[in-house]
C-alpha cells in the first residue's frame, strides 16, 4: 500500500485530526509505514497542534520531519479559514509548498496521511477552494463524519462535490464520539454503511472508537 491520502471532514470539529492519528496508528502497526500532515495549520504560531495530537495518538515522538516542518509547511496564527487567516497574518499562501511537502513525506513513506483544514468547501484563497486543491492533485479522499444530526445531510453533500469533481472516496470515518443521541448515532451509522454499500462498495467504512490517548 503506497500513496496518499485526503482526509477532510463534514464540517470542522468533527474529528479529523483524531481519525489521521487513528488511521496511522493502525497502519503503522500493520507495517505500513504512515506518517500524517497538515495542509494548512490556523490558529497556531511556529507549529502545528494537529500534529502534536496525531503523534499522542500514534504514541510516537515528533519526527525528523515535524522538526523540519515539513509536516507542517504553512502556518497562521489566527483560528480562521486559511484565506482569512493568511490575510490577517499578511502573508501570502503558498501553495506549492504544500504539494513538495507531500512529495518529500511520499519519499520517505508508504503513506502520507494528509489532513485538511475544515470541509471540503473551505476557501485556502478567495478564489480556490480545498477541494479544487484535490482535484488538481489528484488524491483520493477518506472523509470524517459522525453521529451528530444532521451529519446524513453534510455526508451525503460532501460525497456529491467529490463526484462532480471525479475525486474518488477512498473510505468514510465514522467518529462515535462526542456521544449524542444512541438511536441518533446507531441509525446514521447503518445508513451510512448502507448507503456506502450500495453506491460505493469498493470504499471503506471504518468506526473510530473514543480514543484513549498513550501516556
Amino acid at each position: 500500500m503506497k500513496g496518499t491520502f485526503f482526509i477532510t471532514g463534514i464540517d470542522t470539529n468533527i474529528g479529523k485530526s483524531y481519525a489521521t492519528g487513528w488511521l496511522a496508528r493502525e497502519w503503522n502497526r500493520k507495517g505500513i509505514k504512515t506518517i500524517t500532515q497538515k495542509m494548512i495549520q490556523t490558529g497556531n504560531v511556529g507549529h502545528s497542534e494537529d500534529i502534536d495530537l496525531h503523534r499522542e495518538i500514534m504514541g510516537i515522538p515528533f519526527t525528523p520531519e515535524d522538526k523540519e516542518q515539513i509536516t507542517f509547511p504553512i502556518v497562521y496564527s489566527y483560528p480562521a479559514s486559511p484565506h482569512l487567516a493568511a490575510e490577517i497574518d499578511d502573508r501570502m499562501i503558498p501553495i506549492e509548498k504544500i504539494a513538495e511537502s507531500t512529495r518529500i513525506l511520499q519519499s520517505r513513506y508508504d503513506v502520507v496521511l494528509l489532513e485538511g483544514a475544515g470541509g471540503l468547501m473551505v476557501p485556502i484563497t478567495r478564489r480556490y477552494l480545498t477541494v479544487d486543491y484535490i482535484a488538481d492533485q489528484q488524491l483520493p479522499v477518506i472523509l470524517v463524519t459522525s453521529g451528530r444530526l444532521g451529519s446524513i445531510n453534510h455526508t451525503l453533500l460532501s460525497i456529491e462535490a467529490l463526484v462532480n469533481r471525479n475525486i474518488p472516496l477512498y473510505g468514510i470515518v465514522y467518529n462515535t464520539f462526542p456521544k449524542t443521541d444512541e438511536r441518533i448515532d446507531k441509525d446514521t451509522e447503518e445508513y451510512l454503511k448502507t448507503y456506502l454499500n450500495e453506491h460505493f462498495p469498493q470504499a471503506h467504512f471504518w468506526t473510530l472508537p473514543e480514543i484513549a490517548l498513550p501516556r
